[in-house]
């Protein structure tokens, strides 16, 4: 497999609409989240702040924070995709993100359902500043950083005693 090309437009297309979400984050992490509670319900239970509420609480820090960190990070793939072909996340943070996802039972198409919340999130967002080529960078950004942590948790698995 060759060394991975994503280019400087797909770049820019990623930190351009990351800007214009961020404007407005609080009502982009719940409305990412309702998404994944939409295709997913059971999801639910993977998340410790979300496991003892009926509904999406609209207050909450801790989804903030999470929703934050999965398009950050996305954000900050698709500037190392671009620059190194390759995404590089500190060990530490891997194993972290490997660690909890594995206690938490994420599998295989859990990272589908966070995908598809993350390119219906970008669609509201943007309005029509979205296309086809904003969903593909995203995409293919988010796709690499769920490899890489899908690759350390069966990491972490195989180390099980």
């Amino acid at each position: 497999m060759g060394e991975l090309v994503f280019t400087e437009k797909q770049e820019a297309l990623v930190k351009e609409s990351w800007e214009i979400l961020k404007q407005d984050i609080p009502k982009y992490s719940l409305h990412f989240f309702s998404l994944i509670l939409e295709i997913a319900p059971a999801a639910k239970g993977m998340f410790s702040f979300l496991r003892d509420s009926d509904e999406v609480p609209h207050n909450n820090p801790k989804l903030k924070a999470h929703a934050v960190k999965v398009f950050k990070m996305t954000c900050e793939t698709a500037i190392q995709l671009r620059e190194k072909g390759k995404v590089l996340v500190s060990d530490t943070t891997l194993q972290y993100l490997g660690s909890v996802h594995l206690k938490s039972g994420v599998l295989d198409p859990h990272f589908e359902v966070v995908k598809e919340a993350l390119v219906r999130t970008l669609k509201e967002g943007l309005g029509e500043k979205y296309n086809e080529e904003v969903e593909g960078a995203w995409s293919q950004a988010y796709d690499h950083l769920a490899l890489a942590i899908k690759a350390e948790m069966k990491q972490e698995d195989s180390q099980k005693p």
